[in-house]
């Protein structure tokens, strides 16, 4: 959902202008970078291995793009549990799925927070909102409480579902205009995962002559989403944070600033509607519900009822913002993805085409109210789960306290993350482990579902933080990823290679973009119209 110092270190030419910027100013502070060297008193368990890094700046030169496989590559030599000094952060790297179960499970509580770069901290009104806010502040469960049983709930779902209907019967006619030519799949299924996701949002209020903001909000969120994958020198090096040298934190307000004036100018003209129909006049359909709506209602709700508003205007506009940045870049890169490892097995994607065919006949549209009837097209969705985890590192951890997991001692306010790219690929958990199967998942849907008790399949996290918006994800990818299969065909420009590398930056994405040719596949032409 948000930046991590990891991601951050990924851009290489911001990187090195940080390290010029280090070594100009790092003798003025070089006794504060001593001191704030963490070491383990006597007598306690000693802090896990790990490689020895440079005065000042630790193992910061050294890391690698390719994180995943760095972190992987580490941990053949220092054990499952490592450590990384990274200026005055301490990281330390987990990826065994026994370990990752004392973390997420037998200390899920004293590792329930997230500690926000100031990139993430800035977007997110401060880190009020789900993601960055501490664990014990009632503001956080009441929050989660909120987004679960009234936004994440079968019934609210279902109320927006004519709202997803539309978005997705608009993507297949944006992809029939452009029959039998390359199609940047990737930058698609981002335009109109975002296009829903604002639709779920407010898009019971978005008149024609309004579609304005949709546009404007999509540029904001893409601005956001870039700035958030910034190396930004004053994560790893707190003291220089009041200088801002990279003006991350001054765009980040820029930024949330446009967020707000839109949430405010949405938030202004739904109450507006309200109170017309409060009047007598109806313009949303009852059976049609957007999220915005659904907020507002229930804080009209309580404020009827004369007790304390528990969900602040600031908390709802972070709730909404979670909503848009968690579930369009890390979706649209799975399915990507999805694609790409298709157009690599097409008997896969000839499976699942079939599949739909059984389904829904070639005479008519995917529909999601019968998407659990399509086994193995879900069966494709967790299997580019696995292989490809859009957050391989997940969201680091920070305990509240020092603890010892795996006879070492991890110190309070440490950056814990987990190699779920390496556990996922274990082969002592997975046979064939870099095959992509997704047979694999057809005979234990249980055991490998997404809520996380399998500690050898973590694609969404596990424990009080894992995501919150997973019955939503899956909708919409399997939504999307049907309607693309059933409603076309689909191959590579001529003389054009399949390219699978990856590239992180925050997100696990592919290292080049899928470009890839559709053709009609329905008998029916009216149904793209």
């Amino acid at each position: 959902m948000a930046s991590n110092i990891f991601s951050m270190v990924c851009d290489e030419s911001l990187w090195w202008d940080a390290i010029f910027t280090l070594l100009f100013i790092s003798i003025a502070f070089a006794s504060f970078m001593f001191v704030s060297r963490r070491s383990t008193k006597g007598g306690q368990n000693p802090l896990p291995p790990g490689p020895r890094g440079l005065p000042l700046v630790g193992n910061l030169p050294f890391l690698k793009p390719d994180l995943c496989r760095y972190f992987s590559d580490l941990a053949q030599i220092y054990g499952p549990i490592f450590k990384l000094q990274l200026g005055t952060k301490l990281c330390i790297i987990v990826s065994s799925p026994s370990l990752a179960k004392m973390i997420l499970k037998d200390h899920d509580a004293t590792f329930a927070n997230h500690n926000p770069p100031i990139g993430a901290s800035v977007l997110s009104y401060g880190g009020n909102d789900m993601v960055w806010k501490h664990h014990d502040d009632p503001d956080w469960r009441l929050m989660r409480k909120i987004f679960v049983r009234e936004m994440m709930s079968n019934t609210s779902l279902n109320a927006c579902y004519n709202l997803r209907r539309r978005e997705v019967n608009q993507m297949v006619r944006d992809v029939y205009v452009n029959i039998g030519t390359p199609i940047d799949i990737g930058q698609l299924i981002f335009v109109n995962l975002l296009n829903m996701i604002t639709s779920m949002v407010w898009g019971g209020i978005l008149s024609e002559e309004r579609n304005s903001i949709g546009v404007e909000f999509r540029k904001v969120v893409s601005e956001m989403l870039v700035l958030m994958a910034k190396t930004n020198v004053s994560d790893f090096f707190p003291i220089l944070a009041r200088f801002d040298i990279q003006g991350i934190e001054r765009k980040g307000k820029e930024l949330l600033s446009c967020v707000d004036s839109i949430f405010d100018s949405v938030v202004s003209e739904r109450l507006k509607m309200d109170e017309v129909q409060r009047k007598g006049v109806n313009f949303n359909d009852t059976e049609t519900k957007d999220f915005l709506q659904i907020l507002l209602e229930l804080k009209q709700q309580e404020n009827e009822g004369n007790g304390k508003t528990s969900l602040s205007m600031m908390q709802l506009k972070a709730l909404l913002l979670d909503i848009v940045v968690g579930g369009t870049d890390t979706s649209a890169t799975t399915l990507e993805w999805a694609m790409a490892e298709m157009m690599q097995h097409p008997e896969v994607m000839k499976k699942a085409q079939e599949e739909l065919v059984q389904v829904f006949g070639k005479s008519n549209m995917v529909e999601e109210p019968y998407l659990s009837k399509l086994p193995y097209l879900n069966a494709v969705v967790k299997e580019t789960l696995r292989l490809h985890s859009p957050i391989p590192l997940l969201i680091p951890h920070c305990p509240s306290q020092s603890c010892t997991i795996g006879q070492y001692t991890i110190p309070k306010g440490t950056d814990v993350y987990l190699n779920v790219w390496k556990i996922q690929r274990d082969p002592e958990a997975w046979e064939n482990p870099l095959e992509f199967l997704p047979e694999r998942f057809l005979s234990d849907t249980v055991g490998y579902d997404y809520k996380g008790n399998n500690f050898n399949y973590l694609p969404f996290g596990s424990g009080r933080r894992i995501c919150a918006g997973i019955p939503l994800v899956e909708k919409m990818s399997t939504y999307f990823l049907g309607s693309l299969l059933h409603s076309f065909e689909w191959r590579l420009p001529e003389n054009v290679e399949l390219d699978l590398s990856e590239k992180f930056e925050f997100l696990l994405k592919k290292a080049t973009p899928l470009l890839i040719i559709p053709t009609p596949r329905l008998s029916n032409e009216e149904l793209y119209i």
